[in-house]
């Protein structure tokens, strides 16, 4: 409760009140309305367009990554992020908003989906039981948090979904989705589990940063 206090103080000093929703206390949740301007959204789309390709989940491949239908969208990772630059501001905010080191923040990764696809219910978090994940763990502990921004309004579909919290976020433009995968030890909560729905009519483009326990390798 007193994390949920101070993050909720934090924003709202950062944003005006009515700018800031609660969705869900345990496990904490928060919607920022307005957090990314209209020039921000329309870079990282523009900027992102060229380099995408099929997205990929956590695999048993030497490259720790492998293509699976569980997950239909394209995406990409920005590598650099220039002092100054949109990504430099974005990512002074996100820490900013989440109180966690931004050198714990794993790179932005910009995602499209089209009509028909779609991201079904998973975890954000790695599981320390399987050898594919644990070479994940070992660049920065466990995924603590997970920063959603909505980059496009979708016309109808495309919710960011949490089936056992019966929470449903609908993408709008400069929106931006908050929720922590574990606590500061690493232990998982399993409510976190979530999804991105079918896109109906439309598209999708959201850009997702997640926050680890330490440095990001």
């Amino acid at each position: 409760m007193c994390k949920f206090l101070i993050i909720l103080c934090l924003s709202l000093s950062l944003f005006a009140e009515e700018m800031v929703e609660v969705l869900s206390r345990s496990p904490l949740i928060i919607l920022y309305h307005d957090f990314l301007s209209e020039k921000e959204c329309n870079w990282l789309i523009r900027e992102a367009r060229p380099h995408l390709a099929r997205s990929t989940v956590v695999g048993d491949t030497p490259s720790g990554s492998k293509v699976d239908r569980s997950r239909t969208s394209e995406g990409m990772f920005f590598f650099s992020t220039k002092k100054g630059s949109v990504l430099d501001g974005i990512e002074k905010r996100i820490a900013a908003v989440t109180m966690l080191p931004r050198e714990n923040g794993e790179n932005i990764q910009v995602l499209h989906y089209s009509p028909g696809e779609e991201y079904l219910p998973h975890y954000d978090y790695f599981n320390p039981h399987s050898s594919a994940e644990k070479r994940h763990l070992d660049r920065g502990g466990q995924r603590l948090a997970s920063f959603l921004m909505y980059l496009h309004t979708t016309e109808e579909g495309g919710e960011t979904i949490f089936p056992r919290l019966d929470i449903k976020v609908k993408p709008v433009r400069g929106d931006a989705l908050l929720f922590y995968n574990c606590d500061a030890k690493g232990v998982v909560d399993t409510r976190t589990l979530h999804g991105g729905a079918p896109v109906i009519r439309g598209e999708k483009w959201i850009a997702t940063r997640w926050i680890r326990q330490g440095k990001f390798d």
